[in-house]
C-alpha cells in the first residue's frame, strides 16, 4: 500500500510575512491520517482551524489566501509547494500571524523544517485526485493571453512558460518542465526564489504591500539587471520559481494530482480557477489510492530526502 505521510515531531520557525513584514512564529506539528493540511490561526482568544481546500482560497492579488469565516491566512503557496514536493498528507501549522513568513523566499526552508521533524509513513492509504479529461482556463488571446491546463498522465508533471519583456530574465530559461519521476523537487524546484522589479516593490510599499520584501528573501531586479550580489541560483531561477509556486497552488485541492499541468503566464488566481474548473466536472476526475506501490507512479513510492 501506497502510504500517506506526516512528521514525526513538531519543528518551529519564526520569521516575517512578505508583504505584511510582521513578525510571525510557525509551528508544524503531527496530523492523523486524513486529516489534510489544516492551519490554525492561534494568535486569536479563540483559535480558529483554516482546513486546505481549493475552495478556501478566497484572495490571490500577489499571493495565495485560505479564509474560514473572516480568519485568513496569507501566502501560504511555498510552504503548500514544500508539502507537496516531500509528499506531506497530514499537518498542524500552527501560524501567530495573517501571514506565513518569507524566510528566504523559497521553499528549500520549509523543506527543511519538515525533513528536519522527519517525514513517516501512516498505516492509511495516500489519496490522489487523478484527471481523467483535460480540464483549461484562459484569459485573453495570443501573445498577451494567458492560460492553465491539465491533462491526464499517470504521474505527476508541470510545464510552465514565462514572458517577461526585462533583459535579465530573458536572458534565462523561459520555460520548465518538471516531472516527479525523473526529477528531486528538493534538488530541482524547492530552491527558486520567488522575485521583484524595484519599480513594482516602490508602488506596492507605498500601499502597505511588499513591508517585508528585501534581498535576503526574493530575487530583486531594476530595469537592467539581478541586484543579488550572489546572482541566481539556476540559470532559469524565475521559470523555476512558477513552477514552485504552482504546485503550492494546485496541493491546496487537499490531495496530490495524477495529471499534467501546463502553463502560460498563469498565477495564483488561474492556478485556483483551474482547481474549480475540474472539480466543477465531476466527470474529469476520481479519487484514487494504490494497495500495491509498485502499481503508483514513479515518485510518489520512496520518501523525499534528497538534496
Amino acid at each position: 500500500m501506497l502510504e500517506q505521510r506526516t512528521i514525526k515531531t513538531l519543528t518551529k520557525a519564526v520569521g516575517v510575512g512578505l508583504h505584511g513584514g510582521q513578525r510571525v512564529e510557525l509551528t508544524l506539528r503531527p496530523a492523523p491520517a486524513d486529516t489534510g493540511i489544516v492551519f490554525r490561526r492561534v494568535d486569536l482568544p479563540v483559535p480558529v482551524d483554516i482546513p486546505v481546500t481549493a475552495e478556501s482560497v478566497t484572495d490571490t492579488r500577489l499571493a495565495s489566501t485560505i479564509s474560514n469565516g473572516g480568519v485568513k491566512v496569507n501566502t501560504v503557496e511555498h510552504l503548500m509547494s514544500a508539502c507537496a514536493g516531500l509528499g506531506i498528507d497530514n499537518l498542524y501549522i500552527d501560524i501567530t500571524a495573517e501571514e506565513v513568513p518569507i524566510l528566504d523566499g523559497s521553499a528549500s526552508s520549509f523543506v527543511y523544517l519538515l525533513q528536519s521533524a522527519g517525514v513517516v509513513k501512516q498505516r492509511a492509504p495516500k489519496k490522489f485526485v487523478r484527471v481523467l479529461k483535460p480540464v483549461e482556463v484562459r484569459e485573453g488571446e495570443g501573445a498577451q493571453g494567458k492560460w492553465a491546463r491539465l491533462e491526464p498522465y499517470h504521474g505527476y508533471k508541470l510545464r510552465f512558460q514565462i514572458d517577461f519583456a526585462h533583459p535579465a530574465v530573458d536572458s534565462t530559461g523561459q520555460s520548465v518542465e518538471f516531472d516527479m519521476s525523473t526529477g528531486v523537487y528538493t534538488r530541482d524546484i524547492a530552491r527558486a526564489r520567488t522575485f521583484g522589479f524595484t519599480k513594482d516593490v516602490e508602488y506596492m510599499r507605498s500601499h502597505g504591500l511588499a513591508m517585508g520584501g528585501s534581498l535576503e528573501n526574493a530575487i530583486v531586479l531594476d530595469d537592467y539587471r539581478v541586484l543579488n550580489a550572489d546572482g541566481l541560483r539556476y540559470d532559469d531561477e524565475f521559470a523555476k520559481h512558477k513552477i514552485l509556486d504552482a504546485m503550492g497552488d494546485l496541493f491546496l485541492i487537499g490531495h496530490p494530482l495524477l495529471a499534467a499541468y501546463s502553463a502560460y503566464r498563469s498565477g495564483h488566481a488561474m492556478n485556483n480557477q483551474l482547481l474549480r474548473a475540474l472539480l466543477d466536472q465531476p466527470d474529469a476526475y476520481e479519487i484514487v489510492s494504490f494497495d500495491n506501490e509498485r502499481n503508483a507512479p514513479k515518485g510518489f513510492g520512496e520518501l523525499a530526502v534528497q538534496w
